[in-house]
């Protein structure tokens, strides 16, 4: 199984589950594994998907299914950059699909996003509603899925297109989203800033979720697309709260001007997800956040 991004934060715990269970896996990425995911089962490609030999190397004869996590993700980058962008996240995953389809890869799943509906207030988001992206970033995302229909139905290859809410977990200590911040800020004995009065909502997966979602796509050979979270929407001030709580730290609260733009609510209905793949969230908000805690912990102290 190629995983594509293998290297970062959510490919290094799609690499460990299937190593875990005994599936050798190739790892393409510009960033080389940790010490961790290596061994007899992993394979590293390293290089950039855009260059064809990379492709090539990394999509090999046999190969059973492709996870594609590999992707700009900013937004602001993607504003930036769309061209870049299209390049990186459109052109890229179409060249991957072509490999699947001439080496007869029977399994493709895409890290999708809700991105690709826009903002819809404070609605509900299902995989039902039109796509209406308002960003290069949330539009190459929708015209990747339209790419995996296409090849579905012509190839009959199994093509999912995963919609991840926020993630977090253990390992995203150089990120720059607000969990990270907070616990940063929680270290240092600190406080946070907070835009407007806090109470925009967004839905938070731990990563162990999104693997479970990931490899059920995988195993049932499924193919359409599903929302993948944690089915509950939090404020920023209930988020806070949490990570007091998992934290211990007292997180004093600043509140300043709200930014320009900023959606009021992500609000997701995983029950798709549920019926078609048994997806069924696990691990509840307070614990995956101690778990977060504990790898900031322990990246602080230099412990292992």
């Amino acid at each position: 199984m190629v995983v594509t991004g293998g290297s970062g934060f959510v490919g290094r715990s799609v690499v460990r589950a299937l190593t875990g269970r005994g599936t050798p896996v190739t790892i393409v990425d510009l960033q080389e594994p940790p010490e961790s995911l290596r061994g007899e089962l992993v394979r590293y490609v390293p290089g950039d998907l855009l260059d064809p030999a990379v492709r090539e190397a990394a999509v090999a004869e046999g190969t059973e299914a492709i996870v594609h996590l590999a992707a700009i993700t900013s937004v602001l980058r993607s504003v930036d950059r769309p061209a870049e962008t299209y390049r990186t996240n459109v052109e890229v995953t179409q060249e991957l699909l072509e490999l699947a389809r001439l080496r007869g890869v029977g399994r493709f799943v895409l890290a999708s996003t809700n991105a690709v509906v826009g903002d819809i207030g404070r609605g509900t988001i299902t995989e039902d509603l039109p796509l209406r992206p308002l960003t290069p970033y949330g539009s190459t995302k929708a015209a990747c899925e339209m790419l995996l229909s296409g090849c579905a139905g012509s190839y009959g290859i199994a093509t999912a297109a995963l919609r991840f809410t926020n993630i977090y977990g253990p390992g995203m200590g150089h990120k720059d989203s607000f969990i990270p911040r907070l616990m940063r800020a929680a270290l240092a004995g600190e406080g946070v800033e907070v835009y407007g009065d806090g109470a925009q909502s967004r839905d938070f997966v731990h990563v162990e979720d999104v693997v479970q979602g990931i490899l059920a796509a995988c195993d049932k050979e499924w193919t359409g697309t599903a929302i993948i979270g944690s089915g509950r929407s939090l404020s920023v001030l209930q988020l806070i709260e949490a990570v007091r709580a998992a934290t211990g730290a007292p997180l004093p609260v600043t509140h300043v001007p709200a930014k320009n733009g900023e959606m009021p609510a992500v609000i997701v209905d995983v029950s798709k997800a549920g019926r078609e793949l048994g997806y069924t969230p696990a691990v509840e908000l307070t614990e995956g956040l101690r778990t977060v805690w504990e790898d900031f912990r322990a990246a602080s102290t230099g412990t292992p």
